[in-house]
C-alpha cells in the first residue's frame, strides 16, 4: 500500500507523533477513513485500504504515480490535496461545491464535491481534508488527504430543500422560492442592464367553481393551471410558482416586453383550452385566467415590491376588462 522510495527519509523524517514512520504508516494503513498521501512531486506515497474500499483503485495502480484524479474525475483535475502542496488554496471555490478554507494554507483546506467515481457505479459526494504534514525543523514533507462519502446525506439534503421550495399541491416553486429567485434575478437586472419580466396569472371565478364542484375539482383544477404554466416555458432560466390561493407567477429573466407577451398569451390560451374538471357529475368545463405582465430594465430606482406591484395591479385590469385577456402593465 505504500511507495518504498518516497521524498521522505525514515531514518530523519518523522511523521507521527508517536514517533516513526513505520508507526505512522502503519497507522495510516489501517485507518477507517479513506486517506492518500503526497510526495514533494506530487506522487503517492500512502493509498490506504479504505481508499481503495471507497474509489475501486488499488494502491499498486496508484502508488509512485500522479494518476490519483483518476479515481475521482473523468478529466484530469486537481485534488484537494494537489492545491494544499502547490499553495493554491485560491482555486478551491472553482473547483469544489462547498469550500471551507477560510484558514491558512499552512493549516490545510475542507470542502465537498460531487465525484464521478469513474471506477465503481453512480456519482459520489465526498467530504474531504487536506493538509501538510511537517518534519521536527517545520519543513514540509508531504501533504495528506482523507475523505468521507456523504452521498446518502447530501441526497436527503437535496431532497429536504427541495421540499421546502415546492408548492405541495402543484409541484411547481412555492412563494419561498419565488421571492428567492425573485430577489436574485432582480439584482442580476440591476447589474447587467438586463430586462426582467414579471407575469402574475389569477384563476377567473374560483371561488365559484371550487363551490361549485367541490375542493377536489377545485385541487385538480389548480393543478391544470400549473401544468399549463409548466408547459408554456421554453427556456431554462424561466420560474413558475404557485404565488398563494388561485394566483401564479412567472419570472422571465432578460425577456422583453414583447417576449413576455408571448409567454402570457401562451399561457391563456392553454389554460382556456384544458379540460381542468375531472368530476364527471357535472359535466367537465372549461376554466380561464387573467394575466399581468410588468417588465422592467432596472434602470431606475425601483425595488423589487414595485415590479410585483405593477404586475399585480395590470392583473386586476385584466379582471376588470372582463377576465380570460392579458394585460401589459405600464409602469415600472
Amino acid at each position: 500500500m505504500i511507495d518504498d522510495t518516497p521524498n521522505l527519509d525514515p531514518k530523519t523524517d518523522d511523521i507521527s507523533p508517536a514517533g516513526g514512520r513505520d508507526f505512522a504508516v502503519s497507522l495510516m494503513e489501517h485507518l477507517a477513513v479513506a486517506t492518500f498521501v503526497l510526495d514533494l512531486d506530487g506522487r503517492v506515497i500512502i493509498w490506504n485500504r479504505a481508499c481503495e474500499r471507497l474509489t475501486g483503485m488499488t494502491a499498486s495502480e496508484v502508488v509512485g504515480t500522479r494518476n490519483h484524479w483518476r479515481a475521482f474525475y473523468d478529466h484530469p483535475r486537481e485534488t484537494l490535496a494537489d492545491l494544499v502542496l502547490q499553495h493554491r488554496a485560491g482555486e478551491t471555490d472553482n473547483l469544489y461545491v462547498k469550500n471551507f478554507g477560510d484558514c491558512a494554507i499552512h493549516e490545510g483546506l475542507s470542502a465537498e464535491n460531487w465525484c464521478e467515481m469513474p471506477l465503481i457505479e453512480g456519482h459520489h459526494y465526498l467530504a474531504i481534508d487536506s493538509g501538510p504534514i511537517y518534519d521536527s525543523a517545520g519543513k514540509l514533507i508531504a501533504v495528506v488527504e482523507t475523505l468521507r462519502d456523504i452521498t446518502v446525506q447530501k441526497k436527503a439534503q437535496t431532497a429536504l430543500e427541495i421540499l421546502t421550495m415546492q408548492d405541495g399541491l402543484t409541484g411547481l416553486a412555492n412563494r419561498r422560492c419565488f421571492d428567492q429567485v425573485l430577489d436574485t434575478e432582480w439584482r442580476r437586472c440591476k447589474r447587467e442592464r438586463q430586462p426582467l419580466a414579471l407575469l402574475f396569472i389569477d384563476v377567473d371565478n374560483f371561488k365559484s367553481y371550487n363551490d361549485t364542484y367541490g375542493h377536489l375539482a377545485g385541487d385538480d383544477c389548480l393543478k391544470g393551471v400549473a401544468d399549463a404554466l409548466a408547459t408554456s416555458m421554453r427556456r431554462a432560466g424561466d420560474l413558475s410558482a404557485r404565488y398563494g390561493g388561485e394566483e401564479f407567477a412567472m419570472i422571465l429573466p432578460n425577456q422583453s416586453k414583447e417576449g413576455a407577451l408571448v409567454v402570457a398569451e401562451r399561457v391563456r390560451n392553454v389554460v382556456e383550452q384544458m379540460d381542468a374538471a375531472k368530476t364527471p357529475n357535472p359535466p367537465a368545463r372549461r376554466i380561464t385566467v387573467s394575466v399581468g405582465v410588468a417588465v422592467t430594465t432596472g434602470a431606475g430606482d425601483e425595488e423589487t415590491a414595485s415590479l410585483v406591484a405593477a404586475a399585480d395591479k395590470a392583473m386586476y385590469q385584466a379582471k376588470q376588462s372582463g377576465r380570460n385577456r392579458v394585460v401589459m402593465s405600464s409602469t415600472p
